[in-house]
C-alpha cells in the first residue's frame, strides 16, 4: 500500500470567525478595563456616604412671640425639617409620579427610564431630559454640583445613589430628599414651601397644593410667583401622571385641574418687628456664633406681643403721616416713565408683594389723571383719587399734584373686591420710636425703631440719644420726695434767675404764665418748668443726676440746672425702663427681649433671669402709703408719681384687671433737622386698662 499524507481541510470561514471573536474579546477587555479604571477614578473622589449618618441640613432659627406663635426666623436656607410620618400620602404619590415612578422597585437606578431618556436625547441630538431617580437627585443635591451636566458627574451620581440605597431604607431616602429639595424663593424642603406658598403645615396639603409643590422640584422656572402659567401647566401634568398610575380617580383629576393655584403667600414674619428681630439676631450671633444661628438652627422664645406690635406699628405710622399732612404737600414724586423704572402695564412695586389691608400705607402707580380724578393701581386693585381724598394738600385738582407714572404714597381707607378707597399721603420726613415694657417682668413687648427698617436700619429705640424734655422732671421730684418732701408741700411758681454753669439762667414756663404758690403735686401734674428748676436747685443737681443713674440711666448727664427740664440726651430704652419703677412698687427689672433659647432639638441653652433693682422706697413711689396699690382720686389721677402728663408725652402707667399686669409705653418723635437741639414733636401711646392701646396724636410743644 502506498503511504499517503493525511488530508487536512482548512475552512477559511472558521478562521475569520476566530479572528472576529478574538477581536471582540480584546475589545470587551479594553472596554471593561477602561470602565473599571473610570469607576476607580470616579469612586476615589466620592464623598463618604456614612457622613449622612451625622449629616444635618441647615435649618431655620425660629423666633417665637410671648404666646408661642412663630413670629420670625433667621436662616441662609429657609427650611423646616419634617419626618416621614408627617409627609401626607398625596404629596408622596405626587412626587414619585413625576420624579420617580419606580421608586419603590429599583435599587437606585431606573434602567428602563434611563435607556428611554438616552434614546430620546440621541434622536433630538441634545439633552432634553434626564432619568435621575430620587436617590440620584438626593446624591447630587447633597454631594455634587447638579448644574454640571458632564458624564463624570452623572457616573458619580449613579455610584453615590447605589451606596445610598445599600445603606438606607426607602422612607429614610425620601425624607432626606423631601427636606433637601429646593422649591424657589429661598425655600428648602416641602415643609418650608407649604408654609410659604399656602400658609399651612405640610400635613394639611390638598391634592392641588401637593402637585404644585411636586411640579416645582424640576426647578425655580416653575415658581407660581415668577411664572404662574408654567407652574399651572406643570401642576396639571403631575395630576395627569397620578391619574395614569391610578393614584387618583378621573373625577379627582378633573376637579384638581380646574382649580386655581390657590396661593396664600406667607412672607417671612420679620417685617412685623424688624428692629426687635435685628437686636435679637445681633445678640444670638455674638453669643452662639453665626453658624449656630443661620445653619444649625435655634428656637428663641421672646417677649414680643404680636397684637401690641401691630398696633404700635400702625400708631407710629399714623402719627408720622398726620404730622406730614399738617406740614403741607412736598411733591417731587418718583416717576416710572421719567426715571426709567418700568412700564405702566408691567411695573410691580415691592409694597404689592405684602398683604394690602385697611389702614396700610402703600405705594400706588398713577395710571391716568383728569380734571376731576386720578386712577391709581395698587397691585391687583384700582382706586379713584378725587378732591375729597387730598383736601389736606390745599389743591383742588389732581393735575396739580400728580402726573401719569408717578409713584404716590396712599393710605387704604376701604377694601372692596377689586377696588379700594384711598387717601393721598406722602413719605414722612420725621422719624419716631416706640417701646412698651411690662412693668412687672421687664419684658419688652413692643419695639419700633423707625418708620421703615428697609429705609433705615438705625434703631431709634435703642441706639439714638434724644432730649427727653419735661419727662425728666420725675427724677427731680423723686429725689425731693426721698429727701422728705411730700406732694402737698408748696413751691413758688414765679420768675426767677439763678446761676448755672457760671452764667445767669432764667427758666420759663411753656405757657409763659406763672401760678404763684402751688403744691409739688400741681407743679408736676402741670409740668411747670420754674418749680422744677427751683426744686433741682434746692436738692442739688448732682443728687438729681445720681437719682437718674439709680433709675438705670447710663448716658452722661451734665450737672447743670437745665437738666431738670430734660436738656440732656438719653436713650428711649433706658428712659422707658426707668418709668416702670413707679407702678412697680419702687423696683426696676432689667428690660429684656428673650425668655429662653433652646437648640433645634429642644436642649435648653439659656433662660432669662433679669436682675431686679431696688430704686425707691414705697414712701417715695406712693407717698403716705407704703404698701398696697395706689388709690384713685375723684379726678381719676393716682397719688404720688403714679401718673404724669408732660408736654404732650403720656408717660402713663396703668394696671390691668387680670393678674395685675401693668404696662408702660413711650413714644418720641425725632425731627431730621439737626440745626436745633429741641425735641418739638412728642406723642404718647400707652396701654389702656383693658390691655389695648390708646393713641394720642402728635402734639407741638415748646422746648424748655
Amino acid at each position: 500500500m502506498l503511504n499517503l499524507p493525511p488530508i487536512t481541510l482548512r475552512l477559511r470561514g472558521w478562521k475569520l470567525i476566530d479572528r472576529v471573536a478574538l477581536a471582540f474579546l480584546i475589545l470587551c477587555a479594553v472596554v471593561l478595563g477602561a470602565g473599571c479604571g473610570l469607576l476607580f477614578v470616579y469612586a476615589s473622589d466620592l464623598p463618604e456616604i456614612r457622613a449622612l449618618e451625622t449629616y444635618r441640613p441647615d435649618v431655620v432659627t425660629e423666633v417665637y412671640a410671648d404666646d408661642g406663635q412663630l413670629a420670625g426666623s433667621f436662616a441662609l436656607q429657609r427650611r423646616i425639617l419634617m419626618t416621614y410620618e408627617q409627609c401626607p400620602k398625596v404629596l408622596y404619590t405626587a412626587v414619585t409620579a413625576i420624579e420617580d415612578q419606580h421608586f419603590e422597585e429599583h435599587w437606585g437606578i431606573d434602567f428602563p427610564r434611563m435607556f428611554s431618556a438616552a434614546a430620546r436625547n440621541l434622536v433630538k441630538r441634545k439633552i432634553t431630559g434626564g432619568a435621575s431617580t430620587i436617590s440620584m437627585q438626593l446624591a447630587g443635591n447633597l454631594f455634587l454640583d447638579r448644574s454640571d451636566r458632564s458624564f463624570r458627574r452623572k457616573m458619580q451620581e449613579i455610584l453615590l445613589a447605589l451606596q445610598i440605597e445599600r445603606r438606607y431604607t426607602k422612607p429614610q431616602i425620601f425624607t432626606m430628599y423631601a427636606n433637601q429639595v429646593y422649591l424657589a424663593h429661598g425655600n428648602y424642603g416641602f415643609a418650608a414651601a407649604a408654609q410659604f406658598y399656602f400658609g399651612k403645615p405640610v400635613t394639611d396639603l390638598k391634592l392641588q397644593e401637593a402637585t404644585l409643590l411636586a411640579g416645582m422640584v424640576n426647578g425655580p422656572k416653575f415658581s407660581p410667583l415668577s411664572n404662574p402659567e408654567a407652574a399651572l401647566s406643570r401642576r396639571n401634568l403631575v395630576i395627569h401622571r397620578m391619574e395614569d398610575e391610578g393614584k387618583i380617580t378621573p373625577a379627582e383629576e378633573t376637579t384638581a385641574r380646574n382649580s386655581p393655584l390657590g396661593l396664600h403667600i406667607q412672607y417671612p414674619h420679620n417685617d412685623l418687628a424688624p428692629y426687635f428681630f435685628e437686636d435679637i439676631r445681633k445678640y444670638l450671633e455674638s453669643t452662639y456664633g453665626t453658624e449656630a444661628v443661620h445653619e444649625r438652627g435655634l428656637r428663641v422664645y421672646t417677649t414680643l406681643n404680636i397684637n401690641m406690635q401691630r398696633l404700635a406699628n400702625q400708631a407710629l405710622r399714623d402719627g408720622l403721616h398726620a404730622y406730614e399732612r399738617r406740614h403741607g404737600w412736598k411733591g417731587n414724586l418718583p416717576n416710572v416713565l421719567r426715571d426709567n423704572l418700568g412700564k405702566l402695564d408691567t411695573y410691580e412695586d415691592d409694597d404689592w408683594r405684602h398683604a394690602i389691608e385697611k389702614g396700610s400705607y402703600v405705594t400706588g402707580l398713577v395710571l391716568s389723571v383728569s380734571e376731576r380724578d386720578a386712577v391709581i393701581k395698587i397691585g391687583p386693585y384700582r382706586g379713584i383719587l378725587s378732591a375729597n381724598d387730598f383736601t389736606w394738600t390745599g389743591r383742588k385738582k389732581p393735575r396739580d399734584l400728580l402726573k401719569v407714572g408717578d409713584l404716590a404714597q396712599l393710605s387704604i381707607q376701604e377694601l372692596r373686591e377689586n377696588t379700594v378707597r384711598i387717601q393721598l399721603e406722602q413719605q414722612p420726613g420725621p422719624q419716631g420710636a416706640l417701646l412698651a415694657i411690662d412693668n412687672s417682668t421687664g419684658e419688652i413687648k413692643v419695639m419700633v425703631g423707625g418708620y421703615s427698617f428697609e429705609d433705615s436700619k438705625f434703631n431709634r429705640a435703642t441706639q439714638a440719644v434724644r432730649q427727653v424734655g419735661s419727662s425728666f422732671k420725675v427724677y427731680v421730684y423723686a429725689d425731693a420726695l426721698e429727701r422728705g418732701a411730700t406732694p402737698f408741700d408748696t413751691i413758688v411758681d414765679l420768675p426767677f434767675t439763678t446761676i448755672s454753669g457760671g452764667q445767669p439762667y432764667s427758666p420759663h414756663n411753656y405757657d409763659e404764665r406763672f401760678e404763684g404758690t402751688i403744691t409739688l403735686r400741681r407743679a408736676l401734674a402741670g409740668s411747670r418748668n420754674v418749680p422744677a428748676v427751683k426744686l433741682a436747685e434746692k436738692v442739688g443737681i448732682n443728687t438729681v443726676v445720681d437719682m437718674a443713674k439709680r433709675f438705670g440711666i447710663t448716658t452722661p448727664l451734665p450737672p447743670y440746672l437745665p437738666l431738670a427740664l430734660g436738656a440732656a440726651d438719653m436713650r428711649l430704652l433706658e428712659h422707658v425702663s426707668a418709668f416702670t419703677v413707679f407702678p412697680n412698687d419702687g423696683i426696676r427689672i432689667d428690660p429684656h427681649m428673650i425668655r429662653r433659647v433652646t437648640s433645634y432639638d429642644g436642649a435648653l441653652l439659656e433662660e432669662a433671669h433679669p436682675e431686679v433693682h431696688d430704686v425707691l422706697s414705697p414712701d417715695v413711689w406712693h407717698p403716705g402709703q407704703s404698701t398696697g396699690p395706689p388709690r384713685r382720686r375723684k379726678n381719676g389721677n393716682d397719688a404720688g408719681l403714679h401718673r404724669c402728663l408732660v408736654c404732650g408725652l403720656h408717660a402713663a402707667t396703668h394696671r390691668r384687671g387680670v393678674g395685675g399686669l401693668r404696662r408702660q409705653a413711650d413714644f418720641t418723635g425725632e425731627k431730621r433737622n439737626r440745626r436745633t437741639r429741641r425735641a418739638p414733636h412728642l406723642a404718647g401711646i400707652h396701654a389702656r386698662g383693658d390691655g389695648g392701646y390708646a393713641r394720642d396724636g402728635f402734639h407741638k410743644c415748646r422746648s424748655p
